[in-house]
């Protein structure tokens, strides 16, 4: 019979946006938020292609969400965004939960 206790729970799922040094932003998902950040300053080859000649980099934003596949839907969303509308999510103007409401799907009346 398994050992149910220590069983790990399943992994923490983040959205986060990385500022490079000519001010652009880089969307990605990871369940390590941190880890994932040294692995782009490294620049190896773990690193996004997009980030290596763009440092330093800085997080600007990170969210936890609900699984891997809200955080690519989200991923997706985002990177459709304007640099205007990252540039609101990551000051707090617009909140990852309207950004999520723009996901739903629209309700039919009836």
């Amino acid at each position: 019979m398994p050992d149910l206790q220590n069983r790990t729970s399943p992994a923490e799922w983040y959205i986060y946006l990385i500022r490079c040094s000519d001010n652009s932003l880089y969307t990605g998902i990871t369940t390590d938020v941190e880890r994932r950040l040294k692995e782009h300053q490294a620049g190896g080859k773990k690193a996004a292609r997009y980030l290596r000649a763009r440092g330093p980099l800085q997080l600007a934003f990170s969210c936890p969400v609900s699984d891997q596949t809200e955080a690519l839907r989200l991923e997706y969303a985002i990177k459709q965004l304007s640099k205007e509308n990252k540039e609101k999510l990551v000051n707090g103007s617009t909140t990852i939960d309207q950004l999520r409401e723009r996901l739903e799907p629209k309700q039919a009346s009836d």
